[in-house]
């Protein structure tokens, strides 16, 4: 049985993500116009090049596991036994229910997603159902 790696974009604690995207931005822009002049010229290209491996890695993040869940107030990212995930938006899930390890989403337009829930553990499964249902029913 595997985990799910749960990523709250809403939490307050995402100060750190926050943060290091800035610090990559400012040396992009720094290396790229040269606003602060080295001896060496080749520093504003390291920095550039720092810049840019920092948001590379924060851009990443959900290709790093393999069961991954990242949501909002807006929305949420699923991505289980796939290269890439679900977006799904709250104010368009109409219900959804978790039978037999298969978490069922119903869309408003009638969509029916099937998630495979199988190999993860039952705590995670129950935690992504509770959030799923925490925040459509908010969005209600």
């Amino acid at each position: 049985m595997k985990k799910i790696h749960f990523g709250n974009l809403k939490r307050k604690e995402r100060w750190l993500i926050a943060t290091l995207g800035i610090i990559g931005l400012s040396l992009i822009i720094n290396g790229a116009f040269e606003f602060v002049e080295f001896e060496n010229p080749k520093t504003n290209n390291y920095l550039n090049a720092t810049g840019f491996l920092i948001i590379a890695i924060i851009s990443t993040q959900m290709f790093w596991y393999q069961n991954y869940v990242q949501w909002n107030n807006r929305g949420i990212l699923i991505k289980v036994k796939s290269l890439l995930g679900k977006n799904i938006k709250f104010k368009e899930i109409k219900s959804s229910e978790l039978t037999d390890k298969k978490l069922v989403i119903t869309e408003t337009f009638g969509n029916k997603i099937v998630i495979d829930l199988s190999h993860i553990v039952e705590s995670d499964t129950l935690k992504l159902h509770e959030i799923i249902n925490k925040n459509t029913i908010a969005n209600v």
